[in-house]
């Protein structure tokens, strides 16, 4: 990866206490009761000691810094920096007005502030991923009855008995571990623990803060599902992606907005991507059920992104969304019940589609990488901040040289 000039440090240190500093005005204005509740717009920032937030005392000021921020940085020439540094720019003036009190559509949150098409996934493409899940269960014995039978009888037969989630998680996390060191970024003794909940809204958790990962077990989960967990929450996911950050900005090898990775904002497509990628970036499908699982998952993030749109885009009732993900996504009930919870949050509600979009852009950009490059690839995903726009821009140096 280039080394950062003095300019782009420049620009990524004053975006960094521009991006913190509206988290702070927005957490004292209001004291967790806005339309980020209490998690803010950077939930986890390690970076305190090396940028401090800019203090502002209103979000009039915050429009003149992200202008004046944004005239400096059209300085620099048109490329992946350029095009994230604009992306950003979009994203930050649309979760301000959302923060000043300013009422924006489900589709202007899409484009402004994630950057992602505002509309469905193409039901072809979803009746696609069903095919392949069906020849999936077809090859893992799985022959008799429905799609949605069998995949209800798969997970229902190799489901992890809730008495032995502890150990599991344990023995997949150190195998991830390894491999991360290995494949990713080394990292050192940290480790995380197992921290179960019920009645919450998401599947998992990377409670980075707490050295644990919340898992909510209204779910089953068998050992693929957990695995994808374990890389996405932990290693080389979010955890990871922390890890590296912190530490190269730190020693100046990428520009401080690399500590930006969790911000609610354009940002967290490509870091939700890393997650959903996590088993595939330290070669960690092992069988059948992996594949299986990874077939499921592309499937109940279409379907959950189209969910979004239609209950808040279209405006479909409550009920018709439940049935259309009961009928396309073979999910189990408390993650529809939940999708649907976190599809109508007013900051995060958007969020349900980073993690296709995301998943998508990181994919593209792997499968497309060569073995020679992959050092390149990995560096760049996680040494640098990113929108979607700008992780496809990828292009290895041999392939520039040559």
């Amino acid at each position: 990866m280039t080394m950062p000039t003095p300019q782009d440090h420049e620009i990524g240190r004053r975006l960094t206490a521009l991006t913190t500093g509206m988290d702070q005005l927005e957490r004292r204005l209001s004291r967790g009761h806005g339309v980020l509740d209490s998690e803010g717009l950077v939930p986890i920032y390690l970076g305190a000691h090396l940028v401090p937030p800019t203090a502002f005392e209103d979000w009039d000021a915050v429009q003149h810094a992200i202008s004046e921020l944004e005239r400096d940085a059209a300085q620099l020439s048109d490329g992946p920096r350029r095009a994230f540094l604009d992306d950003m720019f979009r994203s930050l003036r649309t979760a301000a007005r959302l923060f000043e009190g300013e009422e924006l559509s489900f589709k202007e949150k899409l484009e402004g502030l994630i950057g992602i098409p505002a509309q469905p996934i193409p039901m072809a493409q979803i009746e696609d991923m069903k095919l392949d899940i069906d020849r999936v269960l077809i090859r893992a014995g799985y022959q008799q009855g429905t799609v949605a039978e069998r995949v209800a009888r798969w997970e229902a037969e190799e489901a992890i008995a809730p008495e032995h989630l502890e150990a599991e998680f344990q023995r997949l996390m150190a195998d991830a571990q390894a491999r991360t060191d290995a494949l990713i970024y080394p990292t050192g003794d940290y480790q995380m623990r197992l921290n179960t909940l019920r009645g919450v809204p998401f599947t998992a958790r990377c409670n980075f803060d707490e050295g644990q990962m919340d898992l909510n077990v209204d779910l089953s989960f068998t050992r693929a599902a957990l695995k994808h967990l374990v890389a996405h929450e932990v290693f080389p996911g979010h955890s990871t992606q922390l890890l590296m950050t912190r530490d190269w900005a730190e020693q100046g090898r990428s520009t401080a907005d690399v500590l930006l990775c969790t911000t609610n904002a354009v940002t967290g497509c490509v870091q939700e991507g890393i997650g959903d990628q996590g088993v595939h970036l330290i070669d960690w499908v092992e069988n059948d059920g992996d594949l299986l699982h990874r077939a499921l998952r592309r499937l109940r993030s279409a379907t959950a992104t189209s969910a979004a749109w239609y209950q808040m885009g279209e405006n479909w009732p409550e009920a018709r969304v439940i049935a259309y993900l009961e009928e396309h996504s073979y999910g189990q009930r408390p993650w529809i019940e939940g999708r649907v919870r976190f599809a109508s949050y007013p900051f995060r509600g958007p969020f349900i589609g980073s993690y296709w979009f995301g998943d998508e852009a990181v994919r593209e950009v792997r499968e497309r990488t060569t073995p020679e490059n992959r050092r390149e690839f990995i560096d760049y995903l996680y040494g640098q901040m990113h929108s979607p726009r700008s992780l496809l821009m990828f292009t290895p140096r041999s392939s520039v040289s040559a």
